[in-house]
């Protein structure tokens, strides 16, 4: 069974003590993360990112909003905090050691919506990155309420059936790709581990590139604040340890897995 987190900690997705069938896929070559937010991939696959990373494998980011509601401050200047977003998740990559694109849609954040002109886009990077493993938001995750988390998994997914299939948008100049697996992050029913034992201050230290987000989702209400930017690290590793325990391993995230694709 799962559990969602306490209200007021950290969106890093639900909390479970089962034990599941299915661990550590092959290292994929390459690999794309499609996500709705700046920071979203960070929280919810960083240090799975940041494992395969290391092993070879060339990560791709694709992010669908432009992240300008990122922000509690009413009299906020949008435009800057889109081009500070842009540079946060630039660094954040880098920091889990992506060498592959970030690719950033830009469509305004929490207005994001499906529709064939989002899949011909989304489609066309999955041909054109050609990931092994694509990573999601999950989309049929219950009781979510924002809007862009939940489009964002039904983009991905109708993305993925376009961009194996040659009569989807033929008129894109790359072939189309099928992906061998796909992992659905902030899953109801999660049924495989990813072990990220030792790749968690990795991922911390990617999640602190989002230096914009500090107050908003990573709970730390002074920037400069090293006391507040450690705790926030132990509340990432006590998580990762928590899923990791039932299975066995240090640290862990946890996915749906669907492999036929």
């Amino acid at each position: 069974m799962t559990s969602p987190e306490p209200e007021g900690l950290l969106p890093l997705g639900a909390l479970t003590d089962a034990a599941f069938p299915s661990r550590d896929l092959p290292t994929p070559t390459s690999a794309l993360a499609i996500v709705a937010h700046p920071d979203d991939a960070e929280f919810q696959c960083g240090g799975t990112l940041a494992k395969w990373a290391v092993a070879g494998c060339t990560i791709h980011y694709l992010i669908l909003t432009d992240g300008s509601k990122g922000s509690w401050d009413a009299t906020a200047d949008t435009a800057a905090l889109v081009e500070t977003r842009r540079d946060e998740q630039l660094r954040a990559a880098r920091v889990l050691g992506s060498k592959g694109k970030v690719i950033m849609l830009g469509r305004v954040d929490g207005e994001l919506t499906s529709g064939p002109d989002v899949v011909d886009e989304v489609a066309y990077w999955i041909r054109a990155t050609k990931p092994e493993v694509v990573l999601a938001h999950d989309p049929w995750k219950r009781y979510r309420l924002h809007p862009d988390h939940r489009n964002a998994g039904w983009i991905s997914l109708d993305s993925i059936v376009a961009a194996r299939d040659p009569h989807f948008f033929p008129g894109h100049d790359v072939a189309h790709h099928r992906p061998r697996a796909l992992l659905l992050f902030e899953a109801d029913q999660p049924d495989h581990i990813e072990d990220i034992t030792g790749y968690v201050d990795i991922k911390v230290d990617a999640l602190l590139a989002h230096r914009s987000q500090f107050q908003t989702t990573h709970g730390i209400g002074d920037p400069d604040d090293v006391e507040q930017r450690e705790r926030f690290r132990t509340r990432v590793s006590e998580h990762a340890a928590r899923l990791g325990t039932a299975n066995g391993v240090g640290e862990a995230e946890i996915f749906k897995l669907i492999d036929d694709l």
